[in-house]
């Protein structure tokens, strides 16, 4: 594939892109960088192994790996106040409904809970959003599947 150089340009989110300011982070609205054209021809390739992804991801290899590795990072909880140590009962009265309401569609993922961790300077505070166990279980089920494909293949 012949790729041409892609050009950057400076461009405003909109709504639709939820652009959002955080007024204790941000002097102003965040910007996105946008390319031109990448490829002289428009061909992407598809070839990835996607027809099964939902199997994948609510796989029970990937839901243990995602609770082991939610264990190991320890961490607070989120807003509905569960703790890490509670996680493995949740999961075993909630496992069934949990992954029902991710393949209908209709998990949402809570609210995160506000944390302030002083910086070293005199005064000053770092925000910090901490997800409840439940979210974060559902990230590492994401995130192992895409991060960690099982075949991925280019011509």
């Amino acid at each position: 594939m012949n790729v041409t150089k892609d050009g950057f340009k400076d461009r405003q989110l909109h709504i639709e892109d939820y652009l959002q300011m955080v007024s204790a982070e941000q002097k102003e609205y965040a910007e996105v960088s946008a390319h031109q054209r990448i490829a002289e021809n428009n061909d992407i390739i598809t070839d990835f192994q996607t027809d099964n992804l939902m199997e994948q991801i609510l796989h029970k290899d990937n839901l243990n790996k995602a609770y082991r590795k939610v264990k190991l990072n320890k961490g607070a909880g989120g807003v509905d106040g569960m703790s890490v140590d509670e996680l493995l009962g949740f999961l075993k009265d909630n496992q069934k409904q949990l992954i029902q309401r991710i393949r209908d569609g209709k998990y949402k993922p809570n609210p995160v809970r506000r944390v302030e961790i002083p910086k070293e300077t005199k005064g000053e505070f770092r925000k910090l959003g901490v997800p409840n166990t439940e979210n974060r279980i559902i990230q590492w089920l994401l995130l192992r599947v895409w991060n960690f494909p099982t075949s991925c293949t280019t011509p």
